[in-house]
């Protein structure tokens, strides 16, 4: 089994936290983006993950060595391929043509998704779908009565259906794949400067090939901070709902409190702080006299003298708040 994760994007809606790392690297629950989503993938799959091809653009070698070490982590052998020009989905695949052979999942590293189907092997391609209310700003699958997918509608102004691509895709022959990517690279099928994948896969219906969807219990964004935010909420629940053990050996508390589920990494030092629940805190960090809540804080990170909640801080940041000495009158407000 191979799996293709193009993610040469910037994340520019997540900004500033990946101005010097690309969005799949931002940690939720104390590992990167792109690790829990093949971790999810796994899941589903009933084949051993041999490859996994990165998508990228120029992110350094040091980004590609951590994206090599996420593959090795999964028992995969890992590669780096580069998409120089932003044009498209389609393209983004193709280049990782190599691996576009046997069975084939393709996966877009910014979503992350909870489901309890498993692939059958013998069929021909399925598609991850949430049941969503509005559909009119997503890509939504057409179904026949068999419970087939014969078309792909990119935001539908009209109804078509209530079940969204979550932009995950398996292909039980990936060569079949690059024959219809390669046919709208060489025939210039574009649209508005860009190859879709959603119309190599209608050439596939088009010619037999039969999708299935696969309908998953939760989907999570990573899109911007607020998201983020809750998408690390949501996979600490799920890792307390597996009764892992989010808190390293090597942490230090010093009068201080921690509200599962949590994750705090290695030589985390809390003094005088409660923290959680739904925190994550990277390795290194040093937080004292402080109250943290739902919130990411990543590798390095300083905090004194805060109340820290819905927030997302990024490595090496440093926050020092003001104690006061106060001396408050009857009925008075403070805020």
């Amino acid at each position: 089994m191979n799996i293709i994760i193009p993610m040469a994007g910037r994340g520019s809606r997540l900004r500033p936290h990946t101005l010097t790392v690309p969005k799949p690297l931002v940690p939720v629950g104390g590992k990167p983006i792109v690790h829990r989503l093949v971790e999810d993938i796994a899941d589903v799959l009933n084949n051993k993950i041999d490859n996994i091809a990165f998508v990228v653009g120029d992110f350094g070698a040091e980004v590609e060595k951590e994206l090599i070490a996420v593959a090795e982590k999964l028992g995969a052998k890992g590669s780096i391929h580069y998409q120089r020009e932003p044009l498209g989905t389609a393209h983004a695949v193709l280049c990782a043509k190599e691996h576009l052979t046997g069975p084939t999942v393709v996966a877009f590293a910014d979503t992350l998704f909870k489901a309890n189907f498993k692939i059958d092997p013998n069929d021909d391609g399925i598609l991850w779908v949430k049941q969503i209310e509005d559909p009119s700003a997503f890509g939504v699958i057409k179904m026949n009565d068999q419970g087939e997918i014969i078309d792909f509608v990119e935001k539908p102004k009209e109804f078509v259906s209530d079940l969204a691509m979550i932009g995950i895709y398996y292909f039980k022959d990936g060569e079949k794949l690059r024959t219809e990517l390669e046919y709208l690279i060489d025939n210039g099928i574009i649209k508005s400067g860009e190859y879709q994948l959603p119309d190599a896969l209608r050439r596939l219906t088009e010619a037999g090939y039969k999708f299935k969807p696969g309908e998953v219990i939760e989907w999570l964004d990573c899109g911007n901070k607020e998201v983020t935010v809750y998408t690390n909420q949501r996979v600490l629940e799920f890792d307390r709902e597996k009764n892992l053990n989010l808190v390293d050996a090597s942490v230090t508390l010093v009068n201080s409190i921690v509200i599962p589920p949590c994750y705090i990494g290695e030589n985390v030092v809390l003094e005088n702080t409660i923290a959680g629940p739904h925190v994550s805190i990277g390795k290194n960090s040093k937080i004292s006299n402080a109250i943290l809540k739902n919130s990411i804080l990543q590798s390095s990170v300083t905090i004194e003298n805060a109340l820290i909640q819905d927030a997302m801080i990024g490595n090496n940041a440093s926050f020092k708040g003001k104690m006061n000495d106060l001396s408050i009158g009857d009925y008075s407000t403070v805020q």
